[in-house]
């Protein structure tokens, strides 16, 4: 058996772990909201309408944070058509999914749900079809706390208590042709960072994303990134980063090699900020939320007849993504690669949270089930809280169509100093042989095994469905260690949490 090993060292700390690295994300697209996270009638319904399974299964996840209402969404949103009376608002059409808009669910029945599962939102505002003043006035119904036309609005709407929103993305993707409002750089630059200024008037104590490329193949990039950030850079915290992989021509080993595509994306924007940086003199680094990331590529012939030939539906079946376990294999090294680079990523949002290329899936009047990918996001946001150490990783290679050579393994451990556990996430990307993994944990004397957490199946194109779980993870125990050094087996195509704790 092939041998790979892994170094960790609580001095070699990249960073402590935001918890917002375990965000997700909510739009109003296709059953995400209607039917996803809200179906009045349904037997786990509550007086709300909310559907307490779903809320079972996102707390179970500890989702700090959810950025709404999109997305796409967004940049034809008109947020005065969300709030008020119910009966009073009007339907809409959405044209970024080609869907109607009921505005049933709005700011105050999100934000009372995201509340209800612990969680923050993270608000988008629209700069595709508005600008300034519409911004400035959604922060000021969300945000002050009265004696305003907005605030007292709000408060009129039954929401004494100001909403509290910290974290605001300054539009969505305004790079893509396929935006509505689609701008240049300079015309962005200049609109997000007016926006923002006035903004952070209102509410000097929120944060700002601004939008960076919506993928690494866009024809702007990293020239987008350098362009709006010498406009943006006094007035925002973050750039967003997206990204989306798929698996469409089968060949699973090439495809778990695009996390490594991701670990580039997120260097070269990291130059591109500081380079920015540089250029004017700056005290401060822009650092990441990498909003919208994901396995997303089941779907496209279904989406594109529904949006083509079936238009104009109310929360029509869209982006359902029915995951393999090689997809989730893949968001096990998505998640690895986020924490590899705790040090300037602070946020990240899954896309999306429910029914909509979700972890969470629901039937219109029975169950809502966990998919393939559930698992790996479940284990990294219980277990991946503390301080992302470096990992030193020694490894076999092998040799994939397009990424050449790569790694068998791939991982990074976590240290949590307040439950004195540290936890490892590996995955073994060779589908065809096993390996022994020699863990060398020295520099924690006195830890011992806790629990070795595998996920594995044989056929990697298995998913699960409502009632049939095929993909789920077992535990097995961990042997001791030899002078410091702990080996377990990571069998072939598997996605790993080796956790560790101090001896009692």
């Amino acid at each position: 058996m092939k041998t790979a090993k892994m170094i960790i060292d609580k001095d070699f700390a990249i960073a402590p772990v935001d918890k917002r690295i375990y965000g997700s994300f909510i739009e109003h697209l296709g059953r995400a909201v209607y039917e996803g996270i809200y179906q009045p009638g349904h037997p786990s319904a509550d007086e709300y309408g909310y559907r307490r399974d779903v809320m079972e299964l996102v707390k179970e996840l500890d989702v700090p944070i959810i950025r709404y209402p999109g997305g796409n969404f967004v940049s034809n949103f008109f947020w005065e058509d969300s709030v008020g009376p119910v009966d009073q608002r009007p339907k809409r059409l959405e044209l970024a999914w080609k869907s109607t808009e009921t505005n049933e669910i709005g700011i105050h029945e999100f934000s009372r749900w995201a509340h209800m599962v612990n969680s923050e939102v993270m608000m988008a505002v629209n700069l595709g079809t508005r600008g300034i003043n519409g911004a400035c006035n959604l922060l000021e119904y969300c945000n002050h706390p009265s004696g305003t036309r907005y605030s007292d609005l709000r408060i009129r709407h039954g929401a004494k208590d100001p909403y509290n929103i910290k974290l605001w993305c300054l539009g969505n993707e305004m790079d893509g042709p396929w935006q509505i409002g689609h701008k240049t750089m300079e015309e962005y630059g200049r609109l997000a960072a007016e926006t923002g200024k006035a903004m952070k008037l209102i509410d000097p104590s929120i944060e700002l994303v601004s939008c960076g490329s919506s993928n690494i193949d866009m024809p702007t990039f990293p020239e987008w990134e350098a362009v709006t950030l010498e406009h943006t850079y006094d007035y925002v915290d973050y750039i967003s980063l997206h990204q989306y992989y798929g698996n469409q021509d089968s060949d699973t080993n090439d495809f778990l090699a695009q996390s490594d595509d991701m670990d580039r994306f997120i260097k070269t924007v990291i130059s591109t900020c500081d380079y920015v940086k540089a250029k004017k003199r700056g005290k401060k680094d822009i650092n990441i939320s990498f909003d919208e990331w994901n396995v997303w590529f089941h779907s496209n012939e279904e989406d594109d007849d529904t949006m083509n030939n079936h238009p104009w539906q109310k929360a029509p079946h869209l982006l359902e993504d029915k995951y393999t376990f090689e997809d989730a294999l893949l968001v096990g090294l998505m998640l690895i690669t986020l924490l590899k680079h705790a040090d300037r990523v602070k946020v990240a949002c899954l896309a999306q949270l429910v029914n909509v290329i979700a972890p969470i899936m629901t039937e219109t009047d029975g169950p809502a089930w966990r998919q393939t990918i559930y698992y790996p996001f479940l284990h990294a946001s219980r277990y991946g809280r503390g301080t992302a150490l470096l990992p030193v990783i020694k490894s076999p290679v092998h040799e994939t169509s397009r990424h050449s050579e790569i790694t068998d393994v791939d991982g990074v451990a976590v240290y949590n100093q307040e439950k004195e556990e540290v936890t490892v996430f590996a995955v073994n990307r060779n589908l065809k042989e096993d390996l022994e993994f020699a863990i060398d944990i020295r520099s924690f004397a006195g830890y011992e095994g806790l629990e070795h957490l595998v996920l594995k199946n044989s056929d990697l194109k298995i998913c699960n469905a409502a009632g049939r779980e095929n993909v789920s993870p077992r535990s097995q125990t961990v042997s001791a260690s030899k002078d410091g050094v702990v080996s377990v087996k990571l069998e072939s195509g598997s996605w790993n949490v080796i956790r560790f704790g101090k001896k009692q």
